[in-house]
């Protein structure tokens, strides 16, 4: 409470000096004018004149006058005391309150977090996809955090915001990207188990001239040699003269590869064919499309993948009215022997 309970030499305000000086003078005031009534009093009842008796009746009640007053002097700073210390149990109780609130809260909120963490991982788990890689993202994803520099950290929030839109429009059954995506051409292939059906128009032309175009090709031979994957590719043209010595050759590289190669003249086609229209398409394992929209220079614009039932079915189907309707290109054949005499 003060200062002599801790064994602490506190200096006393002048104001606070100021104070006590009036209180024991009061003090000192009230016993000697209690003494002195208690004196005059005592004279006047005492016939004996004992002053002895007087004196001690004086010294008495002048020092239980003095007493009394220390008395209620203690109790009013009892009370404030206790007053005070209520009200610092109060502060303390409100202050354990809002800190046990807010403790409640952070315990709450990381609960929330583990238990939306915990379902994320068991949704992993129970899924048909490989979780071994997400797992293995969301960890390296954190020691980026912790040892990467800035560009780096904000380098791999892209990415992964990226990724996550991907995989949003993949659940979606349709995803797109500027330009043309020759990763996903490449993951695709290296993906298929069964067939690859693919289109090919002047739009992609000068991509096979390209070195994403020799990866993709060593990519499908891969695909046949390793897991017996069908490749079928039709080149489309709309006229015969469109259908060049480099148009033959680009198709005869691409059977070195494996790969079941045709040129297809819409002209020459059945009427059921002719009405088919022409695009670039590729259709993976019969349940992905792979299509590339041109711009208004007939360049690759746009590319979109597309998994829905009924869209790759109709692409499927138009694949397969042109690969009917194309006869195969065989190699020029030999000329027989000569049978004449002569």
């Amino acid at each position: 409470m003060n200062g002599a309970s801790t064994g602490e030499v506190r200096a006393v305000p002048r104001n606070q000096e100021q104070t006590q000086i009036p209180k024991l003078l009061r003090k000192t005031l009230f016993t000697v004018l209690v003494a002195g009534g208690t004196w005059v009093l005592t004279s006047v009842l005492n016939q004996d004149k004992n002053q002895v008796w007087q004196l001690t009746v004086s010294v008495v009640l002048g020092g239980a006058a003095l007493i009394i007053q220390y008395l209620v002097e203690f109790e009013q700073r009892l009370e404030t005391m206790e007053a005070g210390h209520k009200k610092r149990i109060r502060e303390m109780k409100d202050s354990l309150a809002e800190h046990h609130a807010q403790m409640r809260a952070a315990v709450d909120e990381s609960f929330a977090k583990i238990n939306d963490a915990t379902e994320l991982f068991s949704q992993v788990d129970r899924s048909v996809l490989r979780s071994d890689g997400v797992t293995r993202l969301a960890r390296k994803y954190t020691q980026v955090g912790e040892h990467g520099s800035e560009i780096v950290k904000t380098f791999a929030q892209e990415e992964i915001g990226r990724l996550a839109s991907l995989m949003e429009s993949l659940s979606n059954g349709s995803a797109d990207c500027p330009g043309e995506n020759h990763d996903w051409l490449i993951d695709l292939t290296t993906c298929a188990k069964r067939t690859v059906y693919a289109t090919s128009t002047s739009v992609d032309r000068d991509f096979w001239f390209s070195e994403p175009a020799n990866r993709y090709l060593k990519a499908q031979e891969e695909a046949i040699k390793q897991r017996g994957v069908e490749v079928r590719r039709l080149f489309l043209v709309s006229r015969p003269e469109e259908r060049t010595e480099s148009l033959e050759r680009l198709c005869d590289r691409h059977r070195e590869f494996g790969i079941d190669a045709r040129i297809a003249v819409r002209s020459l086609l059945p009427p059921r064919a002719q009405v088919t229209p022409l695009n670039d398409f590729i259709i993976f394992d019969g349940e992905l499309s792979y299509e590339t929209e041109p711009d208004v220079e007939i360049v690759p614009a746009k590319t979109t993948l597309k998994m829905t039932r009924q869209h790759v079915e109709e692409r499927i189907n138009r694949f397969n009215v042109l690969w009917e309707a194309t006869a195969p290109t065989d190699p020029d054949p030999e000329p027989e022997p000569s049978t004449a005499t002569g």
